[in-house]
């Protein structure tokens, strides 16, 4: 059967044995419904479009794998709320969803179209973020929250324990040592962008009066605007560390 734009619509109710295999040890879990491991993998360009790939799934577990992480670190660290959603919002952004996914061997076993794997989307840090998400939400809703939270557990941990201090985002830092100098608020501006809409590249610059501007790329405006807050930093205070 083939879908509207003439590629074949995968098979989602019975994947591959070696893929169920990679689930039950990668994932910990055996699924009762595999559609829903084959919706988790799925790119848009593997199916019949976003209500048929990972994209719904990723909503959910994105808010899945806040809830898990929020009551894991309020019962590991007593710190003040601040301190923790520094820790929250490292935890369950997209570099470090991409982390575990790529540990797991994610991008072995995404289901797309041959175009998208030969450029090689399967392997972009975004896309493997989003999957992760995806996967998640499919532990949920095949297994429950426990099954989740089982998963979450055992492939955050790593990060969770390698942070003793709340991580610091340089723009935050950046808006902070502006402020303290008696400075305006930092200002942030795209100067490029290039590449197709599933490998953007973005160059930020920023600005703060009185200094000069400092330049980051990345692969999101965000990243690219962490880049930038991170260079004048490092130019200005020394502070080249921030997450």
């Amino acid at each position: 059967m083939s879908g509207g734009t003439g590629r074949p619509r995968p098979d989602r109710s019975h994947l591959d044995k070696t893929v169920i295999d990679w689930a039950d040890g990668a994932l910990g879990h055996r699924f009762a419904d595999a559609a829903l491991l084959a919706s988790a993998l799925t790119h848009s360009s593997g199916g019949r479009g976003a209500r048929t790939s990972y994209e719904r799934l990723e909503f959910l577990g994105d808010r899945v794998l806040g809830l898990v992480i929020a009551e894991w670190l309020y019962a590991e660290f007593d710190e003040a709320e601040g301190d923790m959603n520094r820790r929250l919002a490292a935890l369950v952004d997209k570099k470090s969803c991409a982390e575990v996914a790529d540990g797991i061997g994610v991008s072995d076993h995404v289901i797309m179209d041959m175009s998208a794997r030969d450029a090689g989307v399967h392997r972009q840090a975004n896309l493997l973020g989003d999957i992760c998400e995806a996967l998640i939400a499919a532990l949920y809703l095949d297994g429950g929250l426990e099954t989740a939270r089982t998963f979450i557990r055992r492939a955050w941990a790593p990060q969770v324990s390698g942070a003793r201090t709340p991580p610091r985002n340089p723009k935050n830092e950046l808006q902070e040592w502006a402020q303290g100098s008696g400075r305006p608020l930092p200002a942030y501006q795209i100067v490029w962008r290039d590449g197709p809409d599933h490998a953007p590249s973005f160059r930020v610059e920023v600005s703060v009066r009185g200094l000069e501007p400092a330049m980051g790329a990345g692969s999101s405006k965000q990243d690219a605007e962490k880049a930038a807050a991170r260079a004048m930093l490092a130019r200005e205070t020394g502070r080249d560390n921030a997450s």
